[in-house]
């Protein structure tokens, strides 16, 4: 029978035991060969918000969020490696920031300019800022 080991890094474990009740803590678990010095396999975004990220304008780990006041509705996701989004309370993650949007929102709603990053900025002002360059 296979063995499963799992080992973390003595920062995730510091994080997972600060961590109040309304945090959302994601892990990424991976095959390994066994040898802990061996680094990760690169991995190449995909998708809608790939470009923003070769281009160093979105990294993986970015929290985004939003905001809607009339409707007393807020938002957050984490963006992934694979430049996917993980949004709190959802088991699936999505390629797309509309589609992540959606989820929350219950509607149709352009993501591109919904979400924004930690320094204010929409992901559409990311993508015009690529385009300009």
């Amino acid at each position: 029978m296979a063995t499963l080991s799992i080992h973390f890094d003595p920062a995730v474990l510091a994080r997972l035991t600060s961590a109040n009740g309304d945090d959302t803590i994601h892990v990424t678990l991976s095959l390994g060969g066994g040898d802990s010095t061996t680094p990760a396999a690169s991995v190449t975004p995909h998708g809608p918000l790939a470009g923003l990220m070769q281009a160093g304008l979105l990294k993986p780990d970015t929290v985004l969020t939003f905001h809607q006041r009339r409707a007393n509705r807020s938002g957050r996701a984490v963006v992934t490696a694979e430049g996917r989004l993980i949004v709190d309370g959802h088991s699936s993650t999505f390629l797309s920031p509309s589609k992540a949007a959606e989820a929350i929102t219950g509607n149709v709603i352009n993501g591109w300019t919904l979400w924004h990053t930690p320094d204010g900025s929409t992901l559409d002002q990311l993508r015009q800022k690529l385009d300009a360059e």
